[in-house]
């Protein structure tokens, strides 16, 4: 579960690399004086936060190899928070009423000179996609925590099983040697009566 999950923290982190290359807003603007312009706002512009996430998505991606128990939990738990910040992130973008002057600030485009603006969903379609990956891989690394935790508390028990089965068999054949050597037999020798071998 662990090398399923890193899977989709990796992926969830390219898929984010990618959302932040695309086109999120563009704001047309017209000074008077002019041709009218079209500023365009990529992702890493408009969400400044997708780039470090993905970093972050990665990183957890590698520690989910180095750690166990309660830092796994702790692990997951920061991934599912990254998990809600890129849905977040995502989200806004369709819901928010008016992105013109926020656009138009981040295209250091004059708000008097501004004339219009829409949105690109690709981007946040990809984002709010490498939200899902990611939760996804937060209840994988739950899981995992918890199997590790029930393994651990079980895995003592087998053994000592284990080693009492292996001591009774021990002491079975010690005994059959003794038995054998009682009524004369060599028990190391291939060739001694069928009864001696059949004990």
């Amino acid at each position: 579960m662990i090398r399923i999950a890193q899977a989709l923290l990796a992926l969830a982190a390219l898929a984010l690399w990618g959302a932040s290359r695309l086109t999120w807003v563009q704001v047309q603007s017209f000074d008077g004086l002019g041709q009218p312009k079209t500023s365009t706002l990529t992702g890493a512009q408009w969400s400044t936060a997708l780039v470090p996430l993905a970093l972050v998505l990665l990183a957890a991606a590698v520690a989910a190899l180095a750690v166990r128990g309660w830092a796994l939990r702790l692990l997951a738990v920061l991934v599912a928070v990254c998990s809600a910040a890129l849905a977040y992130l995502g989200i806004s973008l369709w819901v928010v009423r008016d992105i013109a002057v926020r656009g138009a600030d981040l295209a250091q485009v004059p708000v008097a000179a501004l004339v219009g603006s829409s949105r690109q969903y690709v981007g946040a379609g990809v984002t709010v996609a490498a939200a899902v990956l990611t939760l996804a891989a937060a209840v994988l690394l739950i899981r995992s925590a918890a199997t590790a935790r029930g393994t651990k508390y079980v895995a003592p028990a087998a053994r000592r099983d284990a080693v009492n089965r292996e001591s009774t068999a021990d002491a079975m054949s010690e005994r059959m040697i003794w038995d054998a050597l009682d009524e004369g037999s060599d028990p190391t020798d291939p060739d001694a009566g069928s009864d001696t071998k059949g004990r």
